[in-house]
């Protein structure tokens, strides 16, 4: 029999080390090698290969003839170790060549044979081989199958497997791998249960299987029933808990590993990572380091490169890249995730000098994830300019450029360039359509923000999640509650299930909007709620004056078990201020620091001094300031100076407040305002006038309030003494119960 498919090779001089007048590296293999698997080729190897590759087969053939002397088997067992040292190294042609000038051959030449076509994809040779081969066993089906499984010709494996005359265990767990990466999890199970005998990987092949298929109720049945997990199983269960979220269980798996490897460190590590456990991760990392002497590899750093990022501390990010460069890490990175980690991390941390330095450095490995890091970082530290140059001078843009692009402009209220960026997008989708409502809403152009949704919705475009809860949120903004309970009609009709995220946008909504009972009825239907859906709750009847029910909502949460956080107690300090719920609103203060380990910031002060205030405890208000571990800004001070007006009034602490403000700005207004109202109510009118006449020559001026209603889609707005509105002397008439004198 010919040989078949022989190829010229060009020789190439670019190696300095030559063996004589052979040297493997001028030879081009026909298919790339796994450095894993690549075996070294001999001085004698490499004569031979040349003569084959250049089709003297006479000379390769006197070589093999000069090979040591041994018995006529042991040649044959010789030959077809050369056969596969040139298949595993990628020369196939000369091994399919050498193949056709082997005197004798066996069942292990033609396997060496058929493996090699499998290994570099030649599938349709591999199959024409198969057919041709004279004997068959195990080891020749097993082989087809793995290639036509791995290959995702899933069908004809299947085919091969059904007509097979005897089958391993390894015939068995390809065809099981063939089915699970087609997606047929079903149908690898059926072929798992009735496999005679299961080895550990049958086990760790159907486990891992579900596992990256996010179905980790079944996989954990199977890991239950598995007699002795090893290594392999226990991070396969590690990892797929991490990826649908659970850490917590991926972590308790984690920690019971009597045996744990590099790789299961690193699926931790990338547990916490990926799902913002950024400090966990890093943790993590520092034990596998010191306590366990163990080497990270590739995957970890990438891992703990995205928890550098996400954790914002620059310092642990450049020490972090230090490793890398000490270890080689980012120059051995043959397929360039590194790099493109390091990209994405320094322009999360707004460093886009070294950012830009690594994306010129690979340059030559174009990437468009790359390029939208580098965009993204730019608009993040607010150099438009240099996001849009490099914008308009990337060969390759994607739906993340534009997207990008649009929401920069947005965030520094260029809306004009956001809407030209959009109007010229080549392909809109809901992301890019759900930016641009959010843009408007967020420019406080709330009419185009609707408007956009109806032209999304008519140009056949199924808005988001996302979507809703940016319009819910700006009707709760903006107090349009008829437009909040639109979008909430159209959500119960084109959403079968909720989400936590929309659940929430609703009760802030319906709050902001006055219709706490709405928002009440939402959060007491929740199955799940999380610590924005309390602290919504909270904030909402504390905003309505409803002390004993925020409370009642802040024990609940308590007794599920949530933590609360500085905004709750923002909430509940607001609803005892505004209630008089003095001793109370004093013990959750302290319990703040005590119990929860929070410190109080300035908003929870501000909170404090309206309790105290607003219980005529305005001295105590005082002492309070004066006691405080840092120094008092304008916001604390015009705060006591607020609550001087409530009960009897102390001018002494208003002056004194008053004082300390008008030191800090002395342009204040609000400061002027209440201080004239303080002297007007005692009495004091030629202080008040002084005050005035002041304010004055300081050209303060008080802006006056505004109120408005949405009519029609159109908002109205009123401000204090205004009488523009063509309806005002009616408006005016309506409101204080006046007859209208023209009728």
């Amino acid at each position: 029999m010919r040989a078949l498919n022989f190829r010229a090779f060009s020789f190439s001089l670019s190696s300095n080390l030559n063996c004589g007048q052979f040297d493997v590296q001028r030879f081009k293999p026909q298919f790339s090698t796994s450095k894993t698997h690549y075996v070294k080729l001999t001085f004698d190897d490499s004569q031979i290969l040349d003569c084959l590759s250049q089709q003297r087969l006479g000379e390769a053939w006197v070589l093999l003839d000069e090979m040591p002397k041994r018995s006529f088997q042991d040649r044959v067992v010789c030959w077809t170790s050369l056969l596969s040292r040139f298949s595993q190294n990628g020369f196939i042609d000369e091994a399919r060549t050498l193949f056709e000038i082997m005197p004798e051959r066996n069942v292990v030449t033609y396997n060496a044979m058929l493996s090699g076509y499998v290994k570099c994809g030649r599938l349709s040779d591999a199959c024409r081989f198969f057919q041709a081969m004279p004997e068959k066993n195990v080891v020749s089906w097993t082989s087809l199958l793995c290639g036509l499984a791995n290959a995702g010709r899933i069908d004809e494996a299947r085919e091969v497997f059904n007509v097979m005359p005897e089958r391993n265990v390894v015939s068995w767990n390809s065809m099981v791998v063939g089915l699970i990466r087609s997606g047929q999890l079903e149908e690898a199970r059926q072929v798992f249960d009735e496999m005679p005998v299961k080895s550990q990987v049958s086990w760790n092949v159907m486990i891992a299987g579900y596992s990256e298929h996010g179905r980790m109720d079944e996989a954990r049945v199977l890991f239950d029933r598995m007699e002795d997990p090893n290594v392999v199983t226990w991070t396969s269960m590690v990892a797929g808990y991490c990826r649908a979220g659970n850490v917590q269980e991926g972590y308790y798996l984690f920690r019971k590993m009597s045996d744990r490897n590099v790789v299961s460190w690193t699926a931790m590590i990338g547990g916490f990572a990926w799902n913002g456990f950024y400090k966990e991760a890093l943790w993590l990392f520092l034990e596998m380091k010191t306590n366990h002497e163990l080497e990270p590899n590739g995957e970890s750093f990438i891992s703990l490169i995205y928890a550098c990022a996400g954790i914002g501390f620059p310092r642990v990010a450049m020490q972090l890249h230090a490793q890398l460069t000490i270890n080689c890490w980012d120059y051995n990175d043959y397929d360039g995730r590194v790099c493109k980690s390091l990209i994405h991390m320094y322009s999360m941390l707004g460093i886009m000098d070294f950012a830009w330095y690594i994306f010129l450095r690979n340059s030559k490995n174009y990437c468009i994830q790359s390029c939208n890091s580098i965009i993204n970082g730019y608009i993040r530290i607010g150099e438009l300019e240099k996001a849009q140059s490099l914008f308009d001078a990337v060969p390759v843009r994607d739906k993340i450029s534009w997207t990008s692009m649009i929401n920069g402009y947005f965030n520094v209220g260029q809306v004009a360039k956001a809407c030209y960026l959009f109007n010229n997008m080549p392909d809109i989708d809901a992301v890019a359509w759900t930016v641009m409502i959010s843009g408007h809403a967020q420019n406080e152009l709330f009419a185009e923000a609707a408007y956009l949704f109806s032209e999304m919705r008519a140009k056949g475009v199924s808005p988001l999640n996302s979507t809703f809860s940016v319009l819910i949120g700006a009707a709760g903004a903006m107090a349009y509650l008829d437009q909040g309970r639109q979008f909430h009609c159209l959500l119960m009709k084109t959403q079968f299930e909720f989400d936590l995220f929309l659940q929430n946008s609703l009760i802030s909504m319906y709050a902001k909007c006055g219709a706490i009972g709405d928002a009440y009825g939402i959060f007491s239907k929740m199955t799940f709620r999380d610590l924005v859906s309390w602290n919504s709750m909270i904030m909402g009847f504390s905003h309505h004056g409803l002390a004993s029910e925020a409370l009642e909502v802040f024990e609940a949460m308590l007794t599920s078990g949530t933590c609360p956080n500085s905004v709750t107690f923002l909430g509940i300090l607001s609803a005892c201020s505004h209630t008089g719920l003095h001793n109370q609103g004093w013990e959750l203060f302290d319990s703040m620091s005590n119990m929860f380990a929070i410190p109080p910031q300035l908003e929870h002060c501000v909170c404090m001094i309206n309790l105290l205030g607003r219980a005529g405890k305005v001295e105590e208000a005082e002492e309070f300031i004066l006691k405080l571990p840092f120094e008092p800004d304008r916001s604390i001070w015009g705060a006591l100076l607020g609550v001087c007006g409530f009960g009897k009034i102390n001018m002494g602490v208003a002056r004194r407040a008053a004082k300390r403000l008008l030191e800090l700005d002395p342009l204040n207004v609000p400061a002027h305002v209440v201080l004239c109202n303080l002297h007007a109510s005692i009495g004091q009118h030629a202080e008040e006038r002084l005050l005035r006449k002041e304010m004055e020559l300081k050209r303060v001026r008080k802006v006056p309030g505004c109120s408005w209603i949405l009519l029609k889609g159109e908002p109205y707005v009123f401000f204090s003494g205004d009488r523009i509105h063509p309806l005002a002397e009616q408006i005016l008439s309506l409101l204080f119960g006046i007859k209208d004198k023209l009728h």
